[in-house]
């Protein structure tokens, strides 16, 4: 007899609990502390993006921070260079990945190989056999190690006017080369080979592997999926990815839920997790405040968040002033299970202080009942975030 695969209605405050469950957001220290915990962390979120702005601490050591509340950038410098436990890719962005999961990355390398990357395709292959020339003879390098460059006109805003840069990054991105160690944003580039030990990289996953570890990986750090939320601006995945779900809910591995609110979009849960997490409320993370980062993976995909949280998070850097609602560089914070306030922070690291610059009630904080309670954890809060920001 055949699974009954009609949805499960599932409401807003279930699908939120899971998913903070499954972003580890519900517990005081899910990880740990030290090295070992950054591993566990990006393994478990299936990766952290990285990005360079740094109005308060940069992305990467923030979306760690929040969930490791004794983590200290060195520990993230030892598991990339010392313990090689996590590397830098391509995921939606530029991430933090797991060391272990190198050959889901390898047919993309491939293809860059073969094909070249559109965003350097300006690279002269001398350009290319210096760099490698400079690599293999002296060792690791930073793009200040290379003195003889000659500034070319840049062809977009984020490119670099230096040669050997661009022939560093596409040599990146075809898996030549590895990024070894990060002081800052600069970075210190490194033979693939040479920085794991290996004679040569592991071999390519198969499509189907890279197709279940996609929709695995979702699973894992997001609890209840939709296709658009595992395929994050992956779009040629849909396809496989979703052959692969209703394989699995013939199976009886996914089971289908209708998420209040989400009109005809699809969503997902693996049964135990909507046995064992959905209906169970309460607990330490009732407590918890996180002042998140705006890339954080609770809040990337804005119209996930907007539609589970209710609350339509802007990223407004790059907006007018006049524009802007919640700030330059607004974060979002969450109470429990509800995101109540953003606020838009800077760090004042000459005076060594954390500067408010505008403080928006967002959600169940816009009840001015409950603010008071609120805006006390949240202040507590902020004391342990000033401390992060103003450390090392």
């Amino acid at each position: 007899m055949p699974r009954a695969t009609e949805p499960r209605p599932l409401t807003k405050t279930e699908a939120r609990r899971i998913w903070l469950q499954a972003q580890r957001l519900d517990t005081i220290e899910p990880f740990g502390a030290g090295p070992q915990a950054v591993a566990a962390a990006v393994d478990h979120l299936g990766y952290v993006q990285i990005d360079t702005i740094h109005v308060i601490e940069r992305c990467h050591h923030h979306i760690l921070y929040s969930r490791i509340p004794a983590y200290a950038r060195a520990d993230l410098r030892q598991a990339q260079s010392v313990d090689k436990s996590v590397f830098e890719y391509w995921t939606h962005a530029l991430s933090y990945v797991p060391a272990k999961d190198f050959r889901f990355f390898v047919p993309a390398m491939r293809e860059h190989r073969r094909e070249g990357h559109r965003w350097f395709a300006s690279v002269k292959p001398e350009d290319t056999r210096k760099v490698m020339r400079l690599l293999r003879r002296d060792g690791a390098l930073t793009i200040r190690d290379i003195e003889d460059d000659v500034l070319t006109e840049k062809e977009h805003l984020w490119q670099s006017r230096k040669p050997s840069k661009r022939a560093l990054q596409l040599a990146f991105y075809t898996g030549e080369v590895t990024i070894s160690e990060r002081t800052g944003m600069l970075k210190t580039y490194e033979l693939m080979t040479r920085h794991f030990g290996w004679d040569k990289p592991p071999k390519p996953a198969p499509s189907a592997e890279i197709t279940a570890y996609l929709l695995d990986r979702a699973l894992r750090s997001q609890g209840v999926v939709s296709l658009d939320s595992i395929c994050h601006l992956d779009a040629p995945s849909k396809g496989a990815v979703r052959r692969l779900i209703d394989a699995r809910v013939r199976r009886g591995e996914l089971a289908p839920v209708a998420l209040e609110g989400a009109g005809k979009q699809e969503h997902w849960v693996q049964p135990e997790v909507l046995e064992a997490n959905g209906a169970v409320a309460g607990g330490e993370g009732d407590g918890l405040v996180h002042i998140l980062s705006p890339f954080d993976p609770l809040v990337i995909q804005r119209k996930r968040t907007e539609l589970f949280f209710d609350y339509g998070h802007r990223f407004e850097a790059y907006v007018p002033k006049e524009k802007r609602l919640f700030g330059y560089f607004a974060l979002p914070v969450l109470v429990g299970e509800d995101i109540v306030a953003a606020i838009d922070l800077k760090t004042d690291r000459q005076n060594k202080k954390l500067l408010m610059q505008k403080w928006s009630w967002v959600g169940k904080g816009a009840a001015r009942s409950a603010r008071k309670d609120y805006k006390r954890r949240i202040e507590e809060e902020l004391d342990r975030f000033e401390r992060f920001q103003l450390a090392e």
